[in-house]
């Protein structure tokens, strides 16, 4: 397995590893049809096993204090996309492809990484297993159809809400008790050591 730098060329490569490493996910429809291109730097790493890519990760890090992550003291790093060709799952990719960035964020004077995700247990555990902490949370609800009545209103003539997708950040999850799609959206935080 070859970790390196990405390339522009490996855009088809890592749209198609992100894809398909995301389908059994609770982000199953975060799709993206190209990859993004980030305001501030980034390291974008990916890895390589007989040419083709089976895992990536990119993090978008901060020059100036509070410009990237939501949380932190200190320039953080947050990590934007990380995943692994479900082919090719439970190789130990993740954790490279993560061991080689936090050695780059240290050279950048980096001090910590931000990751935020969705309640699939799983991945909760792998963050947990390399050593990232909980440390805040809200949630994603989608309505769609009558799961919007007396919820979603709109004062556009003619405009008639099919679905929605929104950022609930109170504590009364009671009231969602009947929506079909909701999922907590959790930030884990992890402070780089140096050696």
């Amino acid at each position: 397995m070859l970790i390196r730098n990405y390339k522009k060329e490996d855009e088809l490569g890592w749209l198609q590893c992100r894809v398909l490493a995301f389908l059994k996910t609770a982000y199953f429809d975060n799709v993206l049809n190209k990859k993004e291109v980030y305001e501030q730097p980034s390291i974008e790493l990916v890895a390589e096993i007989d040419g083709k890519i089976v895992g990536l990760i990119d993090i978008e890090y901060e020059i100036k204090e509070g410009t990237v992550c939501s949380r932190g003291k200190g320039l953080g790093g947050m990590i934007w996309h990380i995943a692994v060709h479900p082919d090719y799952s439970r190789k130990g990719i993740g954790e490279n492809l993560l061991k080689v960035a936090e050695k780059r964020a240290i050279e950048l004077n980096l001090n910590r990484f931000e990751a935020w995700t969705r309640d699939d247990e799983w991945v909760q555990n792998w963050y947990k297993k390399m050593e990232f902490s909980q440390v805040e949370s809200y949630y994603h609800i989608y309505l769609e159809g009558s799961e919007m009545t007396n919820r979603i209103t709109t004062n556009v003539p003619n405009l008639f809400p099919v679905s929605t997708f929104s950022h609930y950040v109170g504590h009364d999850m009671e009231q969602f008790t009947n929506i079909t799609r909701k999922h907590q959206c959790i930030c884990y935080e992890k402070y780089l050591k140096t050696v």
